[in-house]
């Protein structure tokens, strides 16, 4: 079969002063979308994030020149006023323009800001959407999102911003809703975000999981409680990036990765 397939529609031109804002998924190359491979092969200018793995830069087409603008918590990074200048200063040389972003640029991606500066600046843009790490690395590890019988919802939350007493009514709030929650970005305040868990009304025996470095050779996945979060996320020295799942769903991988095809 050729590729793409004769199935497909047309591919749109990436046009010179465009920006695409792309997501790359959660790391493994074999997740990206079509589109997204279509945009790496059109792009003369590539301004990538820290998440998106070096493999996938490997299809940018010949020619192409690739920024690195990754932003990482505690280490020194550009700012998104930075980065927005520079999507926009490379749209305005008449550049073909891809913001690839790890997982999707519109769910913690800050493709929303970027969007609203392009928006400013009369630069036209497109959206690819990427599968978010949030969902695909709990569906990878055996943990769906939903089932019938555990859960009618799902909250994706961003943990970077738990300090405060604002911040902590929220996490009690979201921990009484009794639907699962799936965290990114959680590490370096885990340990106030549980406290509000259990605050909210979350049983100390809640299942949770952790799943570090998604897709990756270096992969890890701790399953534990919600009582021993903290202390387990600690003992097995979990890095970031990392995305924890605190719900019955995360009970469920004990019996789901067992039949699993391993990758």
């Amino acid at each position: 079969m050729n590729f793409p397939p004769d199935i497909f529609p047309p591919f749109p031109d990436m046009a010179p002063g465009e920006v695409w804002l792309v997501g790359a998924g959660p790391g493994d190359p074999r997740l990206l979308t079509v589109m997204a491979i279509h945009a790496l092969r059109s792009a003369d200018s590539i301004i990538h994030d820290a998440l998106v793995d070096k493999r996938i830069l490997r299809l940018a087409r010949d020619g192409a020149e690739i920024h690195f603008a990754g932003k990482r918590g505690g280490r020194p990074s550009p700012q998104q006023r930075d980065i927005n200048e520079r999507i926009v200063a490379e749209a305005k040389k008449g550049r073909r323009v891809l913001r690839l972003k790890g997982g999707d640029p519109f769910v913690f991606g800050r493709g929303g800001e970027e969007a609203h500066a392009l928006v400013r600046e009369g630069i036209p843009f497109r959206i690819v959407p990427g599968l978010t790490s949030g969902l695909a690395a709990p569906a990878l590890a055996g943990i769906p999102a939903t089932t019938r019988e555990t859960n009618h919802a799902v909250i994706l939350a961003a943990g970077h911003r738990a300090e405060g007493d604002n911040a902590a009514r929220a996490w009690e709030a979201l921990a009484a809703t009794g639907q699962p929650i799936i965290l990114y970005m959680a590490l370096a305040q885990l340990d106030e975000i549980v406290a509000a868990f259990l605050r909210g009304g979350l049983s100390p025996g809640t299942p949770a999981a952790i799943i570090s470095h998604a897709t990756a050779t270096d992969e890890r996945i701790v399953e534990t409680r919600l009582s021993d979060l903290v202390r387990d996320a600690r003992s097995n020295a979990v890095e970031g990036p990392a995305v924890i799942v605190v719900g019955a769903i995360a009970g469920l991988r004990a019996v789901l990765a067992s039949g699993m095809v391993k990758p």
